[in-house]
């Protein structure tokens, strides 16, 4: 490359289910916060489980985004002498769109908490071993990955399943429309549950159980091709295949090793440590966890939740709480002793144990009980799963010496204070909130040869041993009622 490491900039994009970012980031994968745009948009709930986006109102989400961050590039007198010279971008994981033979969308794009595959991941798990298949591809047989999703399509809309010509994650296709590309990254397809970690293709038993032939996958890929250029200033930015916003986000925060947890928390959450491959081959992943690419040499494995800010979002409106009186609420000595339990499964929820047939629950409201006991008790009722995924994976690989915290949690030091009594660890702050952006200029950068430095430590939250005794507790409680709660709902099915 002509000009040196010092003189080039990186465009990164992150695509996630409640909104889009993109930026410019320099050599040291620094964010150059004129640049950066943000459109927000929302999932559209049903009373049967659908989660949808809109794949047009997506792409103008990601045009707006993007045009705006060029703007801004060709507005600076300094940064319109320095040439993008790479793309790189980071997108929600597990959503499945389906195209038509000219490549144009036909269905809405169905995301990890559309839970309408329920039924049809069971008659997965009955005809498969879950435990074989999650060995081989990472993935469980549950509602959230593409195998349960495309059988459903099939028994429910049999007409569409047949006009769909290719199935794609939603930002194979914005690249597409965007830069003329085609292909998926390894990142992006081992988390729809058809890719073996293996033999690092598509799995060939899977997509015959799923009717789904190998011409209608996107090839896998790394550098992908464009065969037109979005802006001038792009002309001759090389084009890398989006990674999963999860592996981004750990790139991102710089916990990009064994012995660092990152913690996630934007719409639904996730606990997740990278690992070489030769780490992860002498590691057992646990039942009810995920393995997923990285990149050519790297994996996460970690746990998600679905019920996070989206959660706290119902309570603000529902509960009529204002953002004030919510982080007021979340009183760190009162919340190790709440009366209240909770099974924060708003949405169907995920890690570790897939509760999938039970819906949210609050057990101990009486006349005494506030909006704020309620908002409190969800928050560390979500702040629990994840201890116990992190416990989890603490247990298959090393003791973590580090937890980096991003997200949205980082606008609120009082629900941090509550994360860290919960998983009863000390956690650190990542430097960057949005994580998965900076993550995607970050796998840029190195896939171009550029040595990144890792993210210094950020703030430290101390956690209160005496508070973490108490939670400790108070998990369990929120254990043996999904216990007796789920064992009923399986005796009335």
């Amino acid at each position: 490359m002509r000009n040196s490491h010092a003189e080039l900039l990186v465009l990164a994009m992150d695509i996630g289910s409640s909104s889009t970012r993109t930026a410019l980031f320099n050599h040291k994968a620094r964010q150059l916060p004129e640049t950066g745009a943000h459109v927000e948009y929302s999932l559209r709930y049903t009373s049967d489980g659908g989660a949808e986006l809109a794949p047009l109102i997506l792409r103008r989400a990601v045009e707006r985004c993007l045009a705006e961050t060029l703007r801004q590039h060709r507005a600076s007198p300094s940064l319109r002498k320095i040439p993008i010279a790479a793309i790189g971008g980071s997108s929600l994981w597990h959503a499945l769109l389906g195209l038509d033979r000219h490549l144009r969308p036909i269905t809405p794009i169905f995301t990890w908490a559309d839970s309408r595959a329920t039924n049809d991941a069971a008659e997965l798990r009955e005809k498969l071993s879950e435990r074989e298949v999650q060995a081989r591809t990472g993935c469980m047989l549950r509602a959230t990955f593409w195998p349960a999703k495309l059988l459903w399509l099939r028994r429910t809309q049999a007409k569409l399943f047949r006009q769909v010509s290719m199935w794609a994650s939603p930002v194979d296709w914005i690249f597409r429309e965007l830069f003329g590309a085609t292909g998926s990254s390894a990142s992006m397809a081992s988390a729809t549950g058809l890719y073996n970690l293996k033999l690092r293709n598509w799995d060939n038993a899977l997509c015959e159980i799923c009717r789904v032939g190998p011409k209608q996958l996107p090839p896998i890929v790394n550098v992908v091709t464009p065969t037109r250029s979005h802006s001038h200033a792009l002309t001759h930015a090389r084009l890398f295949a989006a990674i999963g916003d999860g592996a981004a986000g750990n790139l991102g925060s710089g916990a990009d090793r064994q012995g660092i947890i990152a913690i996630n928390m934007g719409t639904s959450a996730a606990v997740r440590m990278m690992q070489t491959n030769h780490q992860a081959a002498r590691t057992k992943v646990p039942f009810g966890l995920f393995r997923y690419v990285v990149d050519a040499q790297r994996s996460v494995m970690g746990g998600a939740v679905s019920n996070a800010g989206n959660l706290r979002i119902w309570c603000l409106r529902d509960l009529r709480l204002k953002e004030t009186e919510a982080d007021r609420a979340l009183l760190r000595s009162q919340a190790a002793i709440d009366s209240l339990t909770v099974l924060p499964f708003w949405v169907r929820e995920r890690a570790p144990t897939w509760p999938e047939q039970q819906l949210g629950a609050i057990d101990g409201l009486n006349q005494a009980t506030r909006a704020t006991d309620i908002l409190r008790a969800a928050t560390t009722a979500v702040f629990y799963r994840l201890a116990q995924i992190f416990d989890l994976v603490e247990g298959a690989t090393v003791h973590a010496r580090r937890i980096i915290v991003s997200g949205g949690i980082l606008h609120s030091i009082a629900a941090i204070k509550l994360l860290a009594d919960a998983i009863g660890r000390d956690v650190e702050l990542a430097r960057e909130a949005e994580a998965s952006l900076r993550g995607a200029a970050v796998h840029a950068l190195r896939q171009m040869g550029s040595e990144v430095k890792v993210e210094s430590a950020g703030r430290t939250v101390k956690c209160q041993r005496a508070l973490a005794a108490k939670h400790r507790e108070r998990r369990q409680r929120q254990i043996d009622l999904e216990k007796v709660l789920t064992s009923h709902a399986q005796s009335r099915a």
